[in-house]
């Protein structure tokens, strides 16, 4: 009898054939296919709810269910024409490194076990790193996302600057900072009188002097600010904050200054994205996201710090608490760097393996192109829209983000706001492409996000001709004849 849950070698090569057939076909027809479909809740029940198998399926026949119920019916973030939230172009190379990982399955909790894997990711922490402008002393640890990014810089930051908790310390942000990091900071058991959403100015940046006041009334009233958070490229419009003037402002205050780059900081590996980005090497903490601008599959998040022991005083175990069962691995030489001393995570896979992968078999100047893609066709969907006339552009291009308004004289701006709202679900019916709305200045309006490095002006002059349609057929809907 053989052992439980094995597979013959001819089984697995027929099934990871039929895998790897369905990942290159993936590959090939995304462009072909709708970028988004969602199922009700009962239908999806009714074609996927099963109770507990006791006897085996054939695996081809699950893998013809996942293609034929699950693959189709979700978002596709790595679809060229998916310019909704931060989109998450992927490649193959990548996807190659995560097969690799789960079928080696490395635990790269610390360097005794991995110390291999952990060489590449600490090569692959200081790429990062010295493309930020941070110091030798610096280094990082990569994680599942910009939200575990953001709560890890933040226990960083408060253990550095406070010590440990504080019911009296306080947080800044900006009214554009991304909801992970308001999320990250109630985890951690900063109540709403710890929070502050500092206002912005026109170009919904950071508006250092409403900052400055901030702080100082907190001060005059027995708080104790220790945190300011900056956004390399906001989610909502791309806006970069003004990092040299909040870094002497910190400076001057003695606060941590967390930079969350989740999406906007992998510009810096291009030319135009080092100058936009000037001043991000001041921060004490960087979040940067590799399944965002760095096109790589979900999950790779990655939290700079301008000094790496910051993240050991941070995480790592007291004597008095460290696991009994981990003595052989602390025993080694202290030069040794284990990961679960960096962060939350004691159990973590081989993170760095699909980023290491594939830039060394691209190269930077490929990553680099792909980039610039993301600027310029944000570039062109605002001159095609300026150039029509029936949108009003709320934020010019920006780190690969435009935001616009549908505009007709005459009609009340919830008359527009209700336009804009059908027109969004009539092109998610639509599928051809994958546009939402946001709110800005209180108002909706729509968002292209077009950094797939294969997207084309073609398809963006394409997706604005059907906007236009839809928004035109809404508005005469709602106006009615006469």
């Amino acid at each position: 009898m053989t052992a439980p849950l094995q597979l013959s070698r001819d089984e697995m090569q027929a099934l990871g054939d039929r895998a790897l057939d369905m990942v290159i076909q993936h590959f090939e027809t995304n462009r072909e296919n709708p970028t988004a479909r969602t199922l009700s809740r009962e239908e999806a029940a009714a074609r996927l709810h099963t109770s507990l198998p006791e006897r085996p399926t054939p695996p081809a026949e699950l893998l013809e269910l996942l293609a034929r119920e699950v693959f189709p019916n979700a978002f596709h973030p790595d679809h060229p024409r998916f310019y909704a939230f931060v989109p998450s172009p992927t490649n193959f190379v990548s996807v190659v490194g995560d097969f690799l990982m789960s079928g080696h399955n490395i635990f790269s909790g610390h360097w005794l076990a991995s110390s291999a894997a952990s060489q590449i990711e600490l090569t692959v922490l200081e790429w990062l790193r010295e493309a930020c402008g941070l110091p030798a002393t610096g280094s990082g640890i990569l994680v599942s996302g910009g939200s575990m990014a953001n709560l890890s810089a933040i226990v960083a930051a408060r253990e550095a600057r406070l010590g440990g908790h504080d019911s009296t310390a306080v947080v800044y942000c900006s009214d554009q900072t991304h909801s992970s990091m308001f999320k990250g900071l109630r985890i951690l058991g900063f109540g709403k009188n710890q929070r502050r959403a500092v206002a912005t100015d026109e170009h919904f940046r950071l508006s250092v002097p409403a900052l400055a006041e901030a702080i100082a009334h907190d001060r005059a009233n027995g708080m104790r600010p220790f945190c300011v958070v900056a956004n390399a490229g906001t989610t909502n419009t791309g806006a970069i904050d003004p990092f040299d003037e909040l870094a002497d402002l910190c400076a001057r205050e003695g606060l941590w200054l967390h930079v969350d780059g989740a999406y906007g900081a992998a510009a810096v590996f291009t030319e135009r994205g080092k100058t936009l980005l000037r001043g991000l090497g001041r921060a004490d903490s960087i979040t940067l996201d590799p399944h965002k601008w760095l096109f790589q599959p979900y999950e790779l998040g990655c939290l700079l710090v301008r000094d790496a022991a910051t993240l050991t005083n941070a995480f790592s175990m007291d004597d008095d608490d460290h696991a009994d069962y981990l003595a052989d691995v602390s025993r080694h030489v202290q030069q040794d760097v284990n990961f679960y001393d960096r962060g939350i995570q004691l159990t973590r896979g081989f993170k760095a393996l699909k980023l290491w992968l594939s830039m060394r078999t691209f190269g930077m100047a490929e990553f680099r192109r792909g980039i610039e893609v993301g600027f310029e066709m944000a570039e062109e969907a605002e001159r095609l829209l300026r150039a029509d006339g029936r949108w009003s552009i709320v934020t010019p291009a920006a780190m690969g983000i435009v935001t616009f308004r549908w505009h007709e004289e005459g009609r009340s701006a919830a008359d527009l706001d209700a336009v804009i709202a059908r027109t969004a679900d009539r092109m998610r019916a639509d599928g051809y492409a994958m546009v939402m709305s946001t709110m800005l200045k209180g108002r909706p309006a729509f968002r292209l996000c077009p950094i797939h490095p294969a997207t084309n002006a073609g398809e963006i002059a394409e997706t604005i001709r059907r906007l236009t349609a839809f928004a035109e057929q809404e508005s005469a809907q709602s106006t009615g004849p006469g």
